[in-house]
């Protein structure tokens, strides 16, 4: 397929596609924060790509290695321009700070407390130590396969994952105790509920109503 997809055959392009996109979305996702971001940086991928397939080495095994590359080089094209866009925008008086992506992160990938605190933790880390820890252990890629994606030695992929997973760990520990200790003060804090209410024989209308499935 490899040499198909350099020589500009579509059908190639449609296979790759079709064994590569989850990959590339998911790494997106994971980097960015952001599905709709997701989406864009999956497209752009293959779009760029088809436009720079003739650089392709005609020897090689699979192409993930080079597509997550691709990938790579857009998410940080794409932050630098954020960057400047927030730069120009903390100018404005009247407008607001830009919001971090953590909130929109945990609110659509984890409901449990550990794995929310697990995402609030990956977005603190540094933008190079999360690509090699996304490409690594969530996208499947060996050490050899994510250096080659990233355009760094093997032993740099080593030492960024190592201080990946040593940091999540302490940011994912001290995010659930703090989540913990919140849950705790904000029960404290709630009075008991006064109802001197008789109970009711039967189940409210409203209650009935909750509890039939739909349909009925």
């Amino acid at each position: 397929m490899r040499n198909r997809f350099r020589r500009g055959d579509r059908d190639a392009l449609g296979e790759l596609y079709d064994e590569h996109a989850q990959v590339l979305y998911r790494y997106a996702l994971r980097v960015t924060g952001d599905w709709a971001d997701a989406e864009d940086v999956a497209s752009a991928t293959f779009l760029e790509a088809w436009h720079s397939r003739e650089k392709l080495h005609p020897d090689g095994d699979s192409l993930r290695p080079w597509l997550l590359g691709i990938a790579t080089n857009i998410m940080r094209r794409n932050a630098r321009a954020r960057r400047r866009r927030e730069i120009a925008l903390a100018r404005v008086p009247e407008r607001g700070s830009i919001p971090d992506f953590t909130d929109d992160l945990v609110t659509h990938l984890a409901d449990a407390e550990q794995l929310r605190a697990a995402h609030t933790a990956l977005a603190r880390l540094r933008r190079r130590d999360r690509e090699v820890f996304t490409l690594v252990v969530w996208a499947g890629l060996d050490y050899a396969a994510a250096a080659e994606a990233l355009g760094v030695p093997v032993g740099t992929v080593r030492s960024r994952l190592s201080r990946a997973r040593t940091r999540l760990r302490e940011l994912t520990e001290a995010e659930a105790r703090a989540t913990r200790s919140q849950g705790t003060r904000a029960g404290a804090e709630r009075p008991p509920a006064a109802d001197n209410r008789e109970p009711s024989a039967t189940p409210t209308s409203q209650y009935r109503a909750a509890s039939l499935p739909p349909g009925r």
